[in-house]
């Protein structure tokens, strides 16, 4: 490359290869945002109900993460918004009745999947809970299967546990949505006595394919989610 400047190497120096399970995700990556035409909304979405809720559950015994009543929430907003839920095949939007909700997850090695979680408007909490649990332990395992890969509806990422705010999740393509969710940082909000007071706010990023959907109903879809995640 013309200009460029080669350094000396150090033994700290490695390069590490594209290929194998890495390989395919790069492929994956890159094949995403050349098939789809890719829009990020991003909101703020105040998280006291979510947080109240969860402590109520875990005083009655019912052991489940923010990220569980979160899917709840998508899983329920979806079916309201129902043109956010499937998939583009070529020139046509297929939209699904059953929201089949991939769940992006991290393992270890630099390596991400994205198991669908079938059917998960007709679980509840817990059970919804137990599955993603089953598919994260799989997933370590190697175990997952072809159709949970692949037949996925909407996908959520997680960043929660980070200190990132806001994100573009890419396209689990050919899927139509992908929501982000970031960590939850406490906000300052007026009093309404000219002071302030702080609430715990969570970032959230919805990537969509403008192909299958427009800005404003993707914008609708999010403020609704964040609606009902306040009224947790």
């Amino acid at each position: 490359m013309a200009g460029y400047a080669e350094v000396p190497a150090t033994p700290a120096d490695r390069v590490v290869p594209l290929r194998g399970v890495r390989g395919m995700i790069a492929d994956k990556m890159l094949r995403s945002l050349s098939e789809a035409a890719q829009l990020t909304h991003h909101a703020d979405c105040r998280a006291d109900a979510l947080l109240r809720r969860k402590a109520a559950l875990t005083e009655t015994g019912v052991k489940v993460s923010i990220e569980d009543l979160i899917l709840d929430r998508v899983v329920a907003t979806l079916l309201n918004h129902p043109d956010l839920n499937g998939i583009v095949k070529g020139k046509e939007v297929h939209l699904s009745g059953a929201v089949h909700l991939s769940v992006a997850m991290a393992l270890p090695g630099n390596l991400l999947v994205a198991p669908a979680i079938f059917n998960a408007e007709k679980l509840t909490t817990e059970a919804r809970a137990a599955a993603r649990k089953d598919l994260a332990e799989r997933a370590r395992a190697n175990k997952l299967t072809v159709p949970e890969m692949t037949g996925g509806t909407f996908t959520v990422s997680n960043l929660g546990l980070s200190r990132v705010r806001y994100f573009t999740p890419i396209l689990n393509t050919p899927q139509i949505g992908i929501l982000g969710i970031g960590r939850i940082a406490e906000v300052a909000f007026p009093d309404g006595k000219g002071g302030v007071e702080f609430h715990p706010v969570m970032g959230l990023s919805l990537t969509f394919d403008h192909q299958a959907v427009d800005g404003a109903p993707a914008a609708a879809f999010l403020s609704d989610l964040c609606a009902a995640l306040e009224a947790a």
